[in-house]
């Protein structure tokens, strides 16, 4: 009976060494890839906003434009409704923002 003891232990102790090689080599190939991984992929980079006085400024008169350019959109919307009319708006306040935008914030003058 002891010989009989002895193979079966001896045969679960081959079977827990194999499942612990098994076990190592699963972690040691995670442990590659995500070596592998962390060299593609940079790390994220936290982005913070410009915080100076001019960068204030330009974020408020970004919003002031904006603004306006949305009020246009609608008045023309309300007052004409007709979606030829609205489109037509729509291209000219594009060409027209980056003008008026120069002439009113410039500050060279």
């Amino acid at each position: 009976m002891s010989k009989e003891r002895a193979r079966r232990r001896a045969e679960r102790e081959a079977e827990r060494a194999r499942a612990m090689r098994v076990n190592e080599e699963r972690q040691a190939r995670g442990a590659r890839r995500r070596a592998f991984l962390a060299r593609l992929v940079p790390r994220p980079v936290r982005v913070r906003r410009q915080g100076g006085v001019i960068a204030r400024r330009h974020r408020a008169q970004n919003v002031v434009v904006g603004a306006a350019f949305l009020l246009v959109q609608a008045l023309a919307w309300l007052l004409w409704g007709s979606p030829a009319v609205s489109f037509a708006v729509l291209v000219l306040s594009l060409l027209l923002v980056p003008v008026v935008v120069t002439l009113a914030f410039d500050r060279r003058t």
